[in-house]
């Protein structure tokens, strides 16, 4: 069986799942699927040009934020297309001012980036609107959600595939490899970099706007938990966030893992997840698949 068939018949199984699974397993799958996508969204700018970004949860409380703030006075899928425009236009401003930066400082700025959204709109509320978080009242059933949201994420690993053979693609991983080979190399630095963030940052804001209702009530320290980054780029790094399948193979393993932590842990969980982002950074430093096929081929040049 073909790459594509057997991915064509994994996508099937994925979206029948709902009709059997009970509605705690189903808030888990809505909840792998979400991460499967947020990993692979973050792998598609920051898994080529290693610009570690910590911005995810800006864009997925973005996202989720539009929602609540829109759901009562548009149709649903209106409400959807306006969560993607504002994180296109968000991304567009945040990658033409900071996308100059690089190493620390843009880890520093895109981690404050969530930070000074979250206290904007907790400002607007308080002082404008006069009350604080939103009720988000859709029609949108878990299974719904989940279908979105799977579909979602097929699409962003199709985009990440699509763009990993396209010459944005290539331009992406010698960014990654040498900033200055790559400009002597005649490749637009600041446009391809503005491009690959703008994908993934508007796909990023899609997710949180598609997971929303599930809150039912939103407030911006729910929906701008740093958490969120942090598990992202865990996830992203372990599999591999230069390789296609990479994302999802931290994801899986990992979401399930820190849920059962989350749960038989909650007062020592944020040390555990600390504990475990400086484990993979030094232990897995090209990810998973990257490891496995290194030990695949010194296995076989000792054979040899």
């Amino acid at each position: 069986m073909s790459r594509i068939a057997l991915a064509v018949v994994t996508v099937v199984l994925l979206a029948a799942i709902p009709g059997y699974l009970s509605d705690y397993s189903l808030g888990l799958m809505i909840g792998l699927v979400t991460y499967v996508t947020l990993a692979s969204a973050w792998a598609l700018f920051s898994g080529h040009t290693r610009y570690v970004s910590l911005a995810t949860v800006a864009f997925y409380g973005s996202g989720a934020y539009t929602v609540a703030v829109l759901n009562e006075s548009l149709p649903y899928p209106l409400v959807l297309l306006c969560a993607g425009l504002i994180g296109f236009l968000l991304a567009l401003i945040v990658g033409l001012s900071t996308l100059r930066l690089a190493g620390i400082y843009f880890v520093i700025f895109s981690f404050g980036l969530a930070e000074l959204i979250r206290q904007l709109i907790t400002w607007y509320e308080v002082n404008v609107t006069g009350t604080l978080g939103r009720y988000i009242f859709l029609d949108v059933t878990a299974r719904g959600i989940y279908w979105q949201m799977l579909a979602l994420a097929v699409f962003t690993i199709g985009l990440s595939a699509w763009i990993g053979r396209h010459r944005l693609g290539l331009a992406l991983k010698v960014i990654g490899d040498d900033e200055m080979v790559a400009a002597h190399s005649g490749i637009d630095l600041s446009r391809t970099k503005l491009i690959a963030f703008t994908l993934s940052s508007t796909i990023i804001t899609l997710a949180g706007a598609i997971a929303s209702p599930r809150w039912t009530y939103v407030e911006p320290s729910l929906v701008f938990n740093p958490t969120v980054s942090f598990l992202t780029v865990i996830m992203a790094l372990l599999g591999g966030a230069n390789r296609l399948w990479g994302p999802l193979m931290g994801a899986v393993p990992l979401f399930l893992l820190f849920e059962w932590l989350s749960v038989s842990f909650p007062d020592t969980y944020p040390v555990i997840l600390g504990l475990m982002f400086i484990a993979v950074v030094f232990l897995f430093p090209q990810g998973l698949l990257s490891s496995a096929e290194a030990f695949r081929n010194r296995l076989k040049g000792g054979t040899a």
